[in-house]
Formats: structure tokens, sequence, C-alpha cells
């Protein structure tokens, strides 16, 4: 089956209120979408959102790269090479994952479109499904407390707190959360590289009584090797996010010393649904878990990341959150969220439709 068509567009998606991590405050976000277009009429949806802060690649220079003349040139090709016409978009587009994962999932969606399967089916189902994570953004104890009560209220009981501003505040934040909530309730935090060594250290033994779940990427990339100076008891939480972008970075994560025990994978970080996967398995192979993560997405790429991550062994945290912020969204549909649970719809491709 030949595409006849390649259609890339810019959408600005306001959130539903503006949100704070470590260094950055956010009220709105740009996605790029992809259309791909089959000769007998179905077409195929990706998106791309990388964060420029991480990747280093704008949605505008996305957009660029969907516009020319190398994405252009799928026209003709056939659906069935979807995973060499992968690679090579990988081959030429180095360092814009962005591009490649709305490339990588608009095929994967009009192939399975195409089969009349969904990409999870595609894919083979090793697990799920799972509870997914709501993240709470840095905010004072009160508002946090209020925010915990709101989305408890939602049906969600794992929480990932945002910290990283100043250890203290973390501090008294965790306990007292703890406190309020002192049972039914999971706390994972994110400090977003915002820590040194020792106020790292600092804040895991002055919360080692809060029963936390995960720590994700606490120091900057640049002192990944000081992790090994963490106290051995606290080592099991420790996941890898900014730290772990492609397979290459992968592959210096699972060398010695170990120091991250879980990975955070995002399509938007490795590239889409193909790289994720082989990040997974090499993962797999050296005893590491799967968290699978996001920026703040349309529901077309929170869908490809859950049922990339349902077709993993390994996968045991989600934190696919990152529709539930946005005030509207370009498409519906992809997965439903029953009691704080992910679940991949029974629709061919990656399920979602066009608003």
């Amino acid at each position: 089956m030949k595409i006849t068509k390649v259609h890339a567009y810019l959408r600005h998606v306001a959130l539903k209120k503006p949100y704070t991590i470590a260094n950055y405050t956010f009220a709105d976000v740009s996605f790029v979408f992809l259309e791909i277009h089959l000769a007998n009429g179905l077409v195929g949806h990706g998106s791309g959102s990388p964060a420029e802060e991480v990747v280093g690649e704008t949605p505008e220079q996305c957009l660029q790269a969907l516009e020319s003349d190398v994405v252009q040139a799928l026209v003709g090709r056939d659906i069935e090479d979807f995973q060499a016409i992968i690679r090579e978009q990988h081959a030429h587009f180095l360092h814009q994952p962005g591009t490649v994962a709305a490339v990588d999932l608009a095929l994967h969606d009009a192939y399975g479109k195409w089969k009349a399967i969904s990409v999870l089916e595609l894919l083979g189902q090793k697990s799920g499904p799972l509870p997914t994570s709501i993240t709470v953004g840095i905010m004072s104890t009160e508002e946090a407390i209020r925010e915990v009560k709101d989305l408890h209220q939602q049906g969600f009981s794992i929480f990932k707190i945002k910290i990283g501003g100043h250890v203290e505040e973390d501090i008294a934040k965790l306990i007292c959360l703890q406190e309020v909530f002192p049972s039914g309730m999971t706390w994972r935090v994110d400090p977003n590289q915002g820590y040194a060594l020792p106020e790292l250290i600092r804040f895991l033994k002055a919360t080692e009584q809060v029963p936390l779940e995960l720590v994700e990427q606490p120091l900057p990339v640049a002192k990944d090797s000081m992790m090994s100076q963490i106290p051995p008891k606290f080592a099991h939480l420790m996941m890898a996010d900014e730290s772990l972008t492609d397979f290459s970075r992968a592959t210096c994560l699972v060398g010695e010393p170990q120091l991250f025990h879980v990975f955070n994978l995002k399509l938007m970080k490795c590239g889409g649904i193909q790289a994720a996967m082989e990040i997974g398995s090499l993962a797999a192979s050296a005893g590491i878990n799967l968290f699978w993560g996001c920026n703040d997405e349309s529901c077309v790429s929170i869908s490809a990341a859950l049922h990339a991550a349902y077709a993993c062994p390994n996968t045991r945290f989600l934190d696919l959150d990152g529709s539930f912020d946005l005030a509207e969204d370009v498409f519906s549909g992809g997965f439903e969220l029953r009691n704080g649970f992910l679940h991949v719809l029974d629709k061919p491709g990656l399920g979602v439709n066009l608003i």
C-alpha cells in the first residue's frame, strides 16, 4: 500500500493552568502533527513535542524538518517498509528526536490501520494495564495538599511531586504530605536535576520515613558519576531521565557501575516507538525496569507510549499524564483512564481520532 501524501502542521495549545518545575514555568505548549495518507484513504497520525531544554529541538525545527524534502520523499513508498523508513529517518535526523517520533508514530498508526490491528497487537502485549502517576508541580505545601486531595478524588493514588528548588522546603513538604495522607498514596519525586549531591543525600536521609517509590534524575546530567556516592540503601530509588536520551546513552548507563536502576523512557527523547522498544530490550537484559514518562503531549503520543509500554515485559511504572494538562486537544481517544489505570483501546493503529 503506497503512501500518497505527507502533511505536517503546528498547533499551540493552552494548559489548564500554569505549572512550575525546577527552573521552568509553563503556561502553554506547541505540538507538531504529521499525517501520512495511504492510497486506500487511510490516514496515520503522529505528533512531535520535543523539550528543547532536554534534546535541543524546538517544535518549529520539528515542523521545518517534517516539511523538508527528506520526509516528503516518503510519498510513493510502501507502508510495508515502515520499519526501514523509521531507521532511515533516525539516520538523517540524528539530533531531532521529536521529528523522528512524529514520523515513527504516524507510520505505526497507518500500518496498524492498514492491517486492522492495534499497535499493541502488532508489538505483542507483555504487561499492563498499570496505574499512572499524576504530577504535582512546584508550589507551596498548602497548595500541594489541596492539589493532591483534588486529584485523589478524581481516582489517582500515585503522585509525582516536583521538587528541586530548596531542599529544606522539599523535605518539609514531603513529610507534611505523608502526615496528611498517611496511607493509600504512593509518592514519587522529581528534582529535575535540581540538587547537588549533598542536598540529595540530605533529602534522602530526612525523608527516610516517607515511603518514596522513585527519585527521578536528582543530579545534573554532567554529575552522573556522583550517583555512585549515594548510600546503597537508597540506590534502588534512582531513575534516569535527562541522562537517558537515546540508545547510545542507554548503552553507557547499563554498564558498571549501574548508577540508575530504572529508566524513564519518553518517545520525544529517543525518537518514537521503534527506538523506545530497542532501549527497553537493552534495559531488560541488564535487569533495569522501565518507567514511561512524557512531556505535555497530545493523546496521540501518549497513546503511542502506552502501546509501547505494554509491549515491554520490564515495564513497571507509568507517568503518562501529559494530555491531562491540556485545556483542549486536537485528538481524542487512544486510551481510557479508569480508577487511575490506563487501558489501551482495542482499535486499529493508535486508536485516536481527529476532533
